[in-house]
Formats: structure tokens, C-alpha cells, sequence
């Protein structure tokens, strides 16, 4: 247990809670944020503050904790910071190397040195999470007393990290029964419809489990499909929240804990609805997609469609509308409503918007082509044809602008595999890939409610999906209607529901079976797209990685 400091011992804690947004890998980027907020902290005159899990190297830093040198520097980077402290204690999430051993540490910074090391014990390896991939878990007592017992200014108070808190038998349980009143978390738990309602009640019963007051500091931004949401939260020792902080930016608060686990209130930030918190999602996840990656400007396909709608709509709010740019790629099978709908959309989000025809390239392909289809007629070779051609055109523009292409599918397209490889699925980042279709409508009507004014055509939102690629088109010709495909689909993907028990719940036999068919067979097709926002809990990527090669269904008797 560390010693407590110069201080004569308070009948509380003063505790700064920062809640950063860390660059991945960035070591010298993340170690000026977290020494600016240091002195923030001094300047409130703060006992502790308290900085989010793996701090320094950003999270998940995935497999650039196999180079020896990664973390080494973040070792580095730490010792440096310490050496910068006073008497206000810092705690710091890093990566410890032991041998050959990792853990996800935090280390306890204070009067120039690092005083003690605290070691994660419960590794999270399921959904977004590989931890035990790469750490070993930390012992859970050392010398018969449990570990993350640390003495700040007289007042015992526990450390654990993330998942450790999560479990009523947990770290903590074994941290208040040795008398720690005050609970302190660091975290990178990442954003998904709900998460923020679960967190807060596993928050609240954890606190009266223990009779202690909880300091839970969230790492806020995005890393790659990862969103972070932050909502950094105070609980005090009867589970009531004396604290919120903002979602999805960077904050800072002050908070006074007394030793017996009270809470002075403070400001409490109050949560958006669901639909906006999936909105602010996109918009994050797209801005520190498109900065963090060194790009400044995004290219778009409008094609007069709902899905191309939002997707400009969510890059103006992320990136502003001079970086924003959408172009029409007319072919002969495009309606002039839909030209005239990208065209409204334009003006209203007041982006850069160039019409590009790709007859002439279409035209030629099939040309060039016609000797080896003699004989058979159109399908859906002639409808990939265009798309392709669109997105060669789009990427033309990137490589020649340095526009990053966004993607515009949604997740019910990229289930049944609803739209075409290395066509519109070509681009640097598919903002809604995780947004089903009926999701889509509800945002584009909440960002015209927001607005006070159409932003998204109302013939946008009205008119019959389709992809215009051949004659009179519309997807509930090859598709459910999407009010019937999502809940299916939900079932499906999100539920792991099998084709028997999704036919049980009521719905259309026949339509299950092929609707899980089309999903199986284009798991090929999903692995080869861009990264995109993560939103609920079963994205495609890091959270559903069925093989592409199986042999296993649930559609056969």
C-alpha cells in the first residue's frame, strides 16, 4: 500500500476525472493531453485525477502490443509523466511488461515517480474484446492483502480497470470489504444502443453492493469501428449519480468524495435519446475516422437515395460542408427525380455537388463486352457494370483530390449482400453498416426534425427504394419489404437465432430460410468492405466473424 503523501490527511478526496479522446499508438500526442490535464487538475486542486484505461497508448492497441519497442516507449512515456507530478496523484492507464508477461496496468503517479502499479485481473474476451490475446491477468492478493489498495492522503481508496467492476464478486468486492469507501475505474467501454442505461444501473448496484462511492472515468472518441461515448460517472455510496460528463467529447470535472463513500453533487449531464446518442455515434466515428487518418475531405455518391442522404448529411455534421463533396454518376437508368433529390440534398447541406455521367464508360463496357454476351441477355452483370464504373469514378476523384471515399450501405444491404463488390462498396469508411434500413428512415426524419426544415427530401423519404439499375427498379422486388427484413435479420445476426427459431416467433417460413441464405453465402463479400461505425451489439467485423468457407446451416431440415 503506498504511503499517503505531505498532505495533512482530508476527510475527503478531491478527485479530477478526465475524459479524453487518445489517438492509438500516438504515445508523445497522448502523453501532452494527459499532462494538460494534470494541470488542470492541480490548478482545482485535486488530491487524484483519474485518466481512462490504457491512456497512453489509446485502446485497443491490438497487435501493436507485440512490438517490444511499442511498449517500451509507453513505459517511457509514463516515466516522464510521473516525473512531472506533485502531490496530486495521477493515475495512469499503460501496458506493464513482465518478462514475457503483458498486463493492462495502471500506474499511480505521484511527487515524481511511480508509486505503485496496479494490474487488470478480469480480461474481457468476447464481443470487440481480444484482451486475453495479449495479457495476463493480475493477482487478485498479494501478501493476503487485495491488490489496487492504494493510500491517497490518508483515505484508502480502490483501483481496478474496466471489467473488474462489472462482477458483484469482482475486484471490488474484496477492495470494500478491506474498507475502501471510495472506488476509482479507468475505462474504454465502447458505445452501443443501451450501453449507457447498463453501464449506469451495473454503476449504481455495484456502489450499494459495496457501500462505496464509484469514480468511473470512459475513454471518449473512436478507434477504427470503435465509438467511444465517454459519459464519465460519479456514484455515490447509496448508487445515486452525483455526476455525469459529456457524451462523445472530450471533458474535464472536479468532484469532493468524503472517506465514507459521499459524494458532493455536481453537474449531472443529461442524456440524449437513444436515436440521437446513435446519431452523435456516426458523426464521432466518422470525424476521428477521417482526422485520425490524416484526411480532410470525404467524396460521396449521391445518388438521390436515402442511404447516400444520410451518409452527407452525417459527414457535413463531422466535418463541416467545405469538406464535403457529393457527386451524381448518372446512368440511362436514372430517374430525373432522383437527380433533382441529390441536387435538393446538396443545396440544403450547402456541399460542393458536381453531376459525373457514366454512360459514356457504361456504354463502352458493354461494347467492349458484347462479343462474349452475344446470345445472352442482360442481368445483373449489365447492373454491377454501373456500380463499378461509379465507384472507379469515385476513386479516380479521391486519388487525384485526396478525398476519402465514404461507402453508403446500410446493414440490412450488407446482410444479404445487397449491393456490389468493388462497386458501391468501394471507399474508405461505411459510415452505416451497422444501421439497419428502417433505422436509415428514422434518423433522416430526426435530422429534419432537428433542423427545424428539410434537410433530407421528404420525396427521399417517401419514395420506394431502389437502385436504379435497370428499368422501373425497386429492392422489394429482390427483397422483403425492409419493415419485415430487419426484425428477421435482427433475429438472425444480432440474436444468433436459428432459421427454426426465428420460424417459431411467427414469421414467413419460406422468407426466413432465404433470408438467412442470402446471409450465410455473402459472408465473402461483407469480409471485403471498408471498417464502419459500430453501433449495436453484433456489428460485422470485430463482433461477428463467421468463417467465409462453412458448411453449417440452420435452413435445412
Amino acid at each position: 500500500m503506498t504511503s499517503a503523501g505531505s498532505f495533512a490527511a482530508p476527510k475527503g478526496l478531491t478527485v479530477g476525472l478526465s475524459q479524453l479522446n487518445p489517438l492509438v499508438g500516438d504515445l508523445s500526442g497522448n502523453e501532452a493531453k494527459i499532462l494538460a490535464d494534470y494541470a488542470t487538475a492541480v490548478a482545482a486542486g485535486c488530491h487524484v485525477v483519474v485518466y481512462s484505461e490504457l491512456t497512453i497508448t489509446g485502446y485497443p492497441p491490438e497487435d501493436l502490443l507485440l512490438k517490444k519497442a511499442f511498449v517500451r516507449d509507453n513505459k517511457l512515456a509514463v516515466e516522464r509523466i510521473a516525473k512531472a507530478t506533485q502531490e496530486c496523484a495521477a493515475l495512469i492507464g499503460f501496458v506493464k511488461a513482465d518478462g514475457d508477461h503483458l498486463y493492462n496496468a495502471v500506474a499511480l503517479c505521484r511527487n515524481g515517480g511511480v508509486q505503485d502499479v496496479y494490474l487488470k485481473q478480469l480480461l474481457p474476451n468476447y464481443a470487440v474484446f481480444d484482451e486475453d490475446r495479449y495479457f495476463t491477468p493480475g493477482p487478485s492478493m498479494k501478501d493476503g492483502v487485495a491488490t489496487g489498495l492504494f493510500s491517497l492522503d490518508g483515505i484508502t481508496v480502490g483501483v481496478t480497470i474496466c471489467e473488474d467492476i462489472w462482477y458483484a464478486d469482482g475486484p471490488v468486492a474484496a477492495q470494500a470489504a478491506a474498507g475502501a469507501r471510495i472506488l476509482l475505474n479507468l475505462n474504454a467501454s465502447p458505445f452501443h444502443e443501451g450501453k449507457n442505461v447498463q453501464r449506469e444501473q451495473m454503476l449504481s448496484t455495484r456502489a450499494k453492493e459495496t457501500n462505496s462511492a464509484i469514480v468511473y472515468v470512459n475513454q471518449v472518441g473512436a478507434q477504427d469501428e470503435l465509438v467511444f461515448d465517454g459519459s464519465s460517472v460519479v456514484v455515490d455510496c447509496n448508487g445515486v449519480i452525483a455526476c455525469r460528463m459529456k457524451s462523445f467529447e472530450s471533458d474535464f470535472a472536479v468532484v469532493t468524495i468524503g472517506g465514507d463513500g459521499t459524494v458532493a453533487p455536481t453537474h449531472v449531464e443529461p442524456f440524449a435519446s437513444d436515436l440521437d446518442r446513435v446519431y452523435e455515434a456516426l458523426v464521432v466515428g466518422t470525424r476521428d475516422y477521417v482526422h485520425k487518418n490524416g484526411f480532410t475531405d470525404v467524396v460521396i455518391g449521391l445518388s438521390g437515395g436515402i442511404d447516400s442522404s444520410i451518409v452527407a448529411a452525417i459527414a457535413v455534421d463531422a466535418l463541416g460542408a467545405d469538406h464535403v463533396h457529393g457527386v451524381a454518376m448518372p446512368s440511362r437508368y436514372s430517374s430525373q427525380g432522383s437527380l433533382d433529390d441529390a441536387e435538393k440534398l446538396a443545396t440544403a447541406l450547402g456541399i460542393d455537388h458536381r453531376i459525373v455521367s457514366i454512360e459514356p464508360a457504361f456504354g463502352a463496357y458493354l461494347e467492349m463486352l458484347e462479343p462474349s454476351f452475344t446470345g445472352r441477355d442482360p442481368d445483373l452483370t449489365e447492373e454491377n457494370l454501373q456500380s463499378r464504373v461509379r465507384g472507379m469514378t469515385l476513386m479516380a476523384l479521391s486519388n487525384k483530390f485526396g478525398w476519402m471515399v465514404l461507402t453508403t450501405g446500410n446493414k440490412s444491404e450488407m446482410a444479404v449482400g445487397y449491393f456490389t463488390i468493388y462497386g458501391d462498396s468501394a471507399g474508405g469508411y461505411a459510415i452505416i453498416k451497422d444501421v439497419f434500413k428502417t433505422q436509415v428512415f428514422a434518423l433522416c426524419r430526426r435530422i429534419n426534425e432537428r433542423a427545424g426544415r428539410e434537410i433530407i427530401p421528404e420525396t427521399v423519404i417517401t419514395k420506394p427504394p431502389s437502385a436504379e439499375l435497370r428499368p422501373d427498379q425497386r429492392d422489394d422486388q429482390s427483397l422483403p419489404a425492409y419493415e419485415d427484413l430487419d426484425p428477421i435479420l435482427r433475429h438472425y445476426i444480432d440474436d444468433d437465432l436459428t432459421v427454426p427459431e426465428i420460424q417459431k416467433l411467427g414469421f414467413d417460413a419460406a422468407v426466413v430460410v432465404r433470408i438467412a441464405r442470402l446471409v450465410d453465402i455473402n459472408e465473402y463479400k461483407r469480409r471485403q468492405c471498408a471498417p464502419g461505425v459500430r453501433i449495436s451489439e453484433k456489428a460485422f467485423g470485430k463482433d461477428r466473424r463467421m468463417p467465409i468457407t462453412n458448411g453449417y446451416r440452420t435452413d435445412r431440415a
